[in-house]
């Protein structure tokens, strides 16, 4: 399985990327990861639907047609962590070789983002910054992964 993650920008707090890292890491000896950090939509005066729509056409042209996205949006779907791994491996079963998680910068993701996933995804009822839910959804699928393996980690 592939998995890719786009995220407009980079992750600027050194401890949020360092986990990132470490996970992507961890995540490579179950499937092939690649991380694509998107040149960043610059505000500069434009109104916020002008910068998300900027930034969701950004995001949308990297997109291989054929991908599973999973879009990650404060209103999506809110999975366990044993949820997430019963997908995943729903999904692997069912054929699903490519995997592209995205998540938006801080105004979220434009409406045609979010129309074209296969899944909109939650983390949680709380709001986290974008920089930060990099790493969660990340780290969940790690998580997910070694649930389906039966490892130790999830506990």
């Amino acid at each position: 399985m592939r998995i890719d993650f786009l995220f407009p920008g980079k992750t600027k707090q050194d401890y949020l990327a360092a986990g990132i890292d470490d996970f992507c890491g961890r995540l490579k000896r179950h499937a092939k990861i690649n991380v694509r950090v998107l040149k960043d939509v610059k505000p500069a005066a434009k109104p916020d639907l002008l910068v998300k729509r900027e930034e969701g056409a950004l995001l949308l042209s990297h997109l291989e047609p054929k991908t599973f996205l999973i879009a990650l949006d404060p209103e999506g779907s809110r999975y366990s962590s044993e949820k997430l791994a019963k997908s995943l491996g729903k999904w692997r079963d069912s054929g699903v070789n490519h995997i592209t998680v995205i998540v938006g910068g801080a105004l979220g993701l434009a409406d045609e983002v979010l129309v074209r996933a296969d899944l909109v995804l939650s983390l949680s009822a709380m709001t986290f910054t974008h920089e930060m839910a990099r790493l969660l959804i990340v780290e969940q699928l790690y998580r997910a992964f070694h649930i389906l393996a039966g490892t130790g980690y999830h506990k």
